[in-house]
């Protein structure tokens, strides 16, 4: 099998000769994560009330273990590249989205993409594989471009200076000629890579914040995900009351906002594991052992036309969060209880008209009745006050 090694780390050259047939994955650091500090204030609020505060994305932990590496993983196999590109590309006659691939690497997928005809930007926050993914681009007529950038600190909220592979969703949008569009005209463009595997929890979250508040990426439109993403993580985000165990608020707030799709499922043996040094890492550890039984799911995360149709709307998403952790922080209780410390409203007026009883459990409620639940409050007339405002769960 033909590999194009040129141009490459000597690191990365070894791992793609010696992986042939397999994918790479290299170390890059560890993951990051702050717990906020927790508040009590307890007041009446309209139904635009004080909204959350967003959870912190930027501090990392005073210590990270060895077992907390976060890996980069890249495509090795052109057979398996070939395969993801028609996938994310879709029919050969429909015209071509504009592709934003995250850490294409060493490039056999970004080659993939470009013979399927997509016009790709290839995101790259290592320095050391850009002069090889630059040479891709060679003859292509502006196919190519090569930026680097790390997709997952678009608009860091570390405010000062944006320096790269950190970077301004409108500054790279402008310089790539895409214009924002209504939320309700088509995909302006689609994204393509794989979450960072030790804090997908953490790029989720940072992701549903930026779509519901329709700001970064989600500012210029309805910008289509596709990603791969671990077993576990997967197994969540698709629960609903029919698995109870797993159903969590990332469950609710994306299967709410988007339409998710499996493209593809890909088993963790068909890694080869690389630590930040470059070096193949020992598959006996326990934490790669655990890895190698899973898979990895490439999913498709396509806004809904429609989320902002009735009384969700980008300025009082927060208080929709709000809702969600309030309940699930006591999953075992009834909805009708918590809808008494939530709002003033008649609670079992409200499950009425959503077509629940007032022995509902917070697990038996499916995304679509959480939405309707929270709209069925906010386009109440009933009272002036929607919400009782208690922000003692904070974020995960």
């Amino acid at each position: 099998m033909w590999i194009p090694v040129a141009g490459l780390p000597l690191r990365l050259r070894l791992s793609a000769l010696a992986g042939a047939g397999r994918f790479c994955i290299l170390g890059s650091g560890a993951a990051m994560r702050k717990h906020l500090p927790a508040r009590n204030r307890r007041g009446l609020a309209d139904s635009s009330p004080q909204l959350l505060p967003e959870p912190d994305f930027r501090n990392p932990p005073r210590k990270a273990s060895r077992s907390s590496l976060d890996f980069k993983r890249y495509v090795t196999d052109r057979r398996l590249a070939t395969t993801l590109a028609q996938i994310v590309c879709g029919k050969p006659n429909r015209p071509p989205h504009l592709l934003l691939e995250c850490n294409p690497g060493p490039g056999i997928l970004t080659e993939a993409l470009l013979e399927a005809g997509a016009t790709v930007v290839a995101l790259e926050s290592d320095k050391t594989f850009i002069p090889h993914l630059e040479s891709l681009g060679k003859n292509l007529d502006g196919k190519l471009r090569v930026i680097h950038c790390d997709f997952f600190r678009i608009d860091p909220r570390s405010g000062g200076a944006i320096k790269p592979p950190a970077m301004s969703s409108e500054g790279l949008f402008k310089n790539l000629g895409v214009e924002e569009v209504p939320w309700t005209a088509g995909v302006p463009l689609k994204v393509f890579g794989m979450f960072p595997s030790k804090s997908e929890k953490r790029a989720l979250w940072k992701l549903a914040y930026d779509l519901y508040s329709c700001s970064s990426i989600y500012k210029f439109g309805r910008i289509e995900i596709n990603m791969f993403i671990g077993e576990k993580e997967f197994q969540k985000l698709m629960a609903d009351p029919r698995n109870p165990g797993l159903y969590y608020v990332l469950s609710v707030v994306w299967q709410v906002a988007c339409e998710i799709k499996v493209l593809h499922m890909e088993p963790w043996s068909s890694f080869d594991v690389y630590t930040r040094s470059g070096r193949l890492e020992n598959t006996k550890r326990k934490e790669v052992l655990e890895l190698l039984q899973q898979n990895l799911y490439l999913i498709q995360m396509t806004p809904r036309r429609n989320l902002f149709a009735n009384s969700l709307t980008p300025m009082n998403y927060n208080i929709f969060f709000h809702l969600l952790k309030h309940c699930f922080g006591k999953r075992s209780a009834t909805v009708i209880d918590h809808l008494r410390s939530l709002t003033p409203l008649d609670a079992a007026d409200i499950l009425m008209q959503i077509g629940k009883k007032e022995d509902e459990k917070v697990v038996n409620m499916y995304p679509e009745d959480f939405k309707r639940l929270f709209e069925t409050i906010e386009s109440s007339e009933d009272c002036t006050y929607k919400w009782l405002y208690d922000d003692t769960l904070e974020d995960i």
